[in-house]
């Protein structure tokens, strides 16, 4: 008697277990994955910089407004020095172009055209949803 009590409680054990596996497996795989994190804008970033500073160092409106200020001002230098690059960089990517196209043939040089125009495209997606 005592035997089968021990068979069934290892039973109902194993039963109890297998269950767990299953669930936690079918969850993993089957469950809905989360939607995709929406990327925060320049804007927004700043946003939060400002409110956690004024709250943490308790500025008060005339700080904020300076701190806003330097903010703008920091902005605009980081734009200037991407348009002063611009050039460069365009002519480091136009370089790497002519040589990459100068080892391919004719059939791969249209293919690497058209991936490039394809990238093009996504980049240009990607900033404006990004609001650039």
């Amino acid at each position: 008697m005592k035997r089968s009590s021990f068979s069934l409680a290892l039973s109902l054990i194993l039963v109890f277990v297998s269950g767990v596996a299953v669930g936690a497996l079918g969850h993993r795989y089957f469950a809905v994955p989360p939607p995709k994190e929406t990327r925060k804008s320049p804007e927004d970033y700043r946003r939060a910089y400002v409110a956690e500073m004024t709250k943490r160092l308790k500025l008060d409106m005339q700080q904020v407004q300076r701190l806003n200020t330097i903010m703008d001002d920091t902005r605009q230098k980081f734009r200037d020095l991407r348009d002063k690059q611009a050039p460069d960089v365009k002519a480091i990517q136009d370089s790497q172009v002519a040589a990459i196209n100068s080892m391919l043939s004719p059939e791969q040089q249209a293919e690497y055209a058209k991936m490039r125009k394809e990238r093009e495209e996504k980049k240009k997606k990607a900033e404006k949803e990004r609001g650039q």
